[in-house]
């Protein structure tokens, strides 16, 4: 199977944590400041399986939770958005979900990320192996999968059977410092798994961290693009994207929009992307329609709740002017 037809099979496993998400409320409220807070489920892995599943694809996820409130309430959110949970295990003991506490703000925005004892870091060998990776059409994970061991071992060994199965690997690089031992490690081993990946989406600042500075990461980028990937996106944030496909360089723009938050875009962008990818659409339309999803993302309250359907998006790229040129 090649990396379109995995994608086209619109079935994927998602490898990653989910966690919960709390922000004050109204939107606008400073954390320091909040008399109430909306709840809503979050993490990067998890974020993307909803997204996907919204846009009419199958998803599946692969990670840990505590066997505790903060745990059920994620399983119980996978359910909502549709997303197979029969490989999320719960786990006891001192291990704890993922939490975050960030603001709908964009001036002097604060994301507050709890990730001692993460759950989703005890994945195990036993977790990805009991995957039966012949059910699904492609792999996706995110680099915070592979910030600490066990779940870094698992998350490599998962690419391995992946690969074994025939599946095409989707790297997300989400490089987030706070869950590194040093850089040095995460640059290391991010590129180790950029360097197995078939998709690989990243921003300018995540590319120049794995090549070794800033000013390096578009030459980064396109070096996997000749090397190993098929498809390498080199997000720039407002000046767009440059991607890297079928031996073309095709740079696009963005969907200005008046955000309410930063937070998910990179989430949005990415299951837009595939979705996109997986109704046979050509690159180029592909990177937009993700575009288009980062910024419907920010201009919402919440991650998950806040991803687009086919609908949504549609009625949004009717009424939109249109992308920024490049």
């Amino acid at each position: 199977m090649n990396v379109f037809e995995g994608i086209r099979a619109r079935n994927f496993l998602v490898i990653g944590r989910v966690g919960m998400d709390l922000s004050p409320e109204p939107a606008g409220t400073r954390t320091r400041d909040a008399a109430s807070m909306t709840v809503g489920m979050g993490g990067s892995s998890a974020n993307i399986a909803a997204g996907l599943v919204k846009f009419g694809c199958k998803a599946a996820l692969v990670t840990r939770v505590s066997d505790d409130a903060v745990g059920w309430y994620c399983l119980n959110q996978l359910d909502h958005y549709g997303v197979d949970r029969s490989h999320v295990k719960r786990i006891t003991g001192e291990y704890r979900t993922s939490l975050a506490v960030y603001e709908s703000r964009i001036e002097e925005h604060q994301s507050v990320i709890y990730r001692n004892n993460a759950a989703d870091f005890q994945m195990d060998l036993a977790d990805v192996e009991a995957v039966d990776y012949a059910r699904f059409g492609a792999l996706i994970t995110a680099g915070t999968v592979f910030a600490a061991e066990p779940s870094r071992s698992a998350a490599f060994r998962a690419f391995e059977l992946a690969r074994a199965a025939g599946l095409p690997i989707i790297f997300d690089v989400d490089y987030r410092p706070y869950s590194w031992p040093s850089p040095q490690v995460a640059e290391e081993v991010l590129s180790r798994a950029g360097a197995m990946a078939d998709v690989i989406v990243g921003n300018d600042e995540e590319f120049g961290f794995m090549a070794g500075g800033i000013d390096k990461g578009l030459d980064k980028a396109r070096e996997l693009a000749r090397s190993s990937a098929a498809i390498v996106v080199y997000k720039m944030g407002p000046d767009g994207a440059v991607t890297f496909a079928n031996g073309d360089e095709i740079r696009t723009g963005i969907y200005p929009v008046e955000a309410l938050k930063p937070t998910g875009a990179g989430d949005s962008f990415m299951a837009g992307l595939l979705a996109s990818l997986s109704e046979g659409r050509d690159i180029r339309d592909v990177v937009l329609r993700g575009s288009a999803c980062a910024s419907i993302v920010v201009s919402r309250p919440g991650c998950a709740p806040a991803m687009p359907d086919t609908q949504e998006l549609e009625a949004f790229l009717a009424t939109h002017p249109g992308p920024t040129t490049v």
